[in-house]
């Protein structure tokens, strides 16, 4: 079996308190990803970044003091595009999941794990190298086409970072360039 991972594809880091254009842009091509594994049979579970009224005053929102994401917003909201009902979702306070690496090493016979989402040089790193730890023989890949950073820079840099790490990137310009 194989398990695509969707990290924090929601309204406030497509197009509310945190989106970018390049965020905006990767929506089609996850959601055809995330279809080709459910028709497939495979796993797909979705990471919801969830903060709540008193964001401002933890340790993320005192270096990003941004409000997003605050459960029960439209924001935390999964963007409906890309969201398909009856998959799993895990609400995470804080860049990468535990909860998400315990549940996917629970699973029996993985044959390997995707990561997709936003934004690839918070979240998507964060989550990758937490799963890596976690399960270091699984094939794991990251679909730079499905990926978007808070900046070019970012997302470039957190690909070459997973790429260092045995984590195949695919799906750039240059598959070999990242």
């Amino acid at each position: 079996m194989k398990v695509l991972v969707v990290i924090d594809m929601q309204n406030d880091f497509i197009n509310g308190a945190l989106g970018t254009k390049e965020a905006v842009k990767i929506v089609d091509s996850a959601k055809a990803k995330i279809d080709s594994y459910l028709a497939a049979g495979d796993i797909v579970i979705y990471t919801q970044d969830t903060h709540t009224e008193a964001y401002l005053q933890t340790q993320e929102g005192q270096k990003l003091p941004v409000e997003h994401c605050i459960k029960g917003t439209p924001g935390w909201e999964i963007a409906q595009k890309v969201y398909v009902s009856g998959c799993q979702v895990i609400e995470k306070p804080s860049f990468g999941s535990i909860e998400l690496a315990e549940l996917i090493t629970g699973m029996k016979e993985i044959q390997s794990i995707e990561l997709i989402g936003l934004c690839t040089d918070i979240c998507v790193i964060s989550n990758a190298m937490i799963l890596k730890a976690k399960m270091p023989e699984v094939p794991m890949v990251v679909d730079a086409s499905c990926c978007a950073g808070a900046t070019l820079e970012g997302h470039q840099n957190a690909l070459y970072a997973m790429k260092t790490c045995q984590i195949e990137v695919i799906g750039g310009k240059d598959d070999d360039s990242v």
